[in-house]
């Protein structure tokens, strides 16, 4: 009689067992589900947020861009404008403005050449044509003006990297020149460009360190608030 009773109970023991726990499955099961539904919703967030980030960062870079272009054909217009007025006997501006002016005639049109191509949106030619002058006339009067116009014209057509040696080069050579401040906002420019904002920090910090009371300092302090 007992020996019945003792697989009985077991039996009955595991039923109990087996039934507690498909009783759990279900809230398990839910919670699991829940899980999945909490992990696919945020991946689908961070999904979206890369994707407006990459949009964002695309619309920067175009906007960028168009400023970029603007500020190179602005720079033209007022280098023609200038040039202009010069060639109409219009020389009553400070001495210290006043583009130096080669006492060779010869070297005097190579760099009218470059510069005629500068002005005309042609950068490419203008800073072939530039580091032809420096080849050629390494000890001009204008050669603190082509060394900037030559960087200059190298970040028109995204030369970035080679636009900073130049112009970091002729910064370190004529740390005076009157070109010095403007070369190294174009500097500034090309780093950002380049995504290296503590470089182009450094830089604009020693804008309105060395040169205060440059045009470009006012620039600067501008662009340093941004990089905040």
């Amino acid at each position: 009689m007992h020996a019945y009773k003792k697989p009985f109970r077991l039996a009955t023991v595991a039923l109990i067992a087996t039934a507690a726990l498909f009783a759990s499955l279900p809230a398990k099961a839910f919670a699991d589900d829940e899980a999945r539904r909490a992990i696919l919703e945020l991946r689908q967030q961070i999904r979206q947020m890369n994707e407006q980030n990459t949009q964002a960062r695309l619309q920067l870079a175009d906007q960028i861009d168009t400023l970029r272009s603007e500020v190179v054909s602005l720079r033209g217009q007022v280098e023609k404008l200038s040039w202009q007025a010069s060639g109409q006997g219009q020389n009553n501006a400070p001495a210290g403005q006043q583009s130096p002016h080669a006492a060779d005639p010869q070297e005097q049109a190579v760099f009218d050449s470059a510069m005629d191509a500068y002005r005309a949106g042609q950068y490419k030619p203008a800073a072939d044509a530039f580091a032809g002058f420096l080849a050629a006339y390494p000890s001009s009067v204008l050669a603190d003006e082509v060394r900037f116009y030559e960087g200059s014209s190298l970040y028109a057509i995204k030369s970035f990297k080679t636009s900073i040696q130049k112009l970091q080069a002729f910064v370190k050579a004529s740390p005076q020149s009157p070109r010095a401040a403007d070369a190294l906002m174009v500097t500034a420019s090309s780093q950002i460009e380049l995504n290296d904002l503590s470089g182009a920090k450094t830089t604009l910090q020693r804008i309105v360190k060395d040169y205060p009371q440059a045009e470009a300092a006012e620039t600067a302090r501008s662009r340093l608030k941004l990089l905040e």
